[in-house]
């Protein structure tokens, strides 16, 4: 049986771990949807709290202090830079699920086992 390598990268592309399950590698689509769920989840836990210390920052910029509370600008700065990173991690997670369908695809039928000689390497130790 043959399948399709840009059938496989289709699907993943528009459902990702529907290329797995199209290849039959069945066990690889709850991990992909797992990851991604994770990564999903720490994207908007981090997009919540940059947005909760950038609302804190911008109140506390007043005309005895136009720099505002600094701790509150060093945090809403380190929860953007996190937000970003996990978009970066779920676009990589995106393009590696895309991957793994067509290479999956492609050594679909690929036989392992014709053509090749066994070796046995044995060792003994004696005391």
């Amino acid at each position: 049986m043959h399948k399709s390598p840009m059938g496989a990268v289709l699907r993943s592309a528009i459902i990702p771990g529907w290329g797995q399950i199209y290849n039959e590698s069945y066990w690889k689509a709850p991990i992909i949807w797992g990851a991604l769920g994770v990564l999903g989840y720490f994207w908007v836990d981090n997009n919540d709290q940059y947005k909760h210390f950038r609302d804190l920052y911008v109140q506390s910029i007043d005309e005895n202090n136009p720099n505002g509370n600094l701790r509150y600008y060093d945090q809403r700065e380190f929860y953007r830079d996190q937000r970003d990173l996990t978009a970066v991690f779920i676009g990589l997670s995106y393009l590696i699920n895309i991957l793994d369908a067509y290479v999956d695809a492609h050594l679909y039928d690929f036989d392992v086992s014709a053509g090749t000689n066994s070796m046995t390497l044995s060792l003994r130790i004696s005391f």
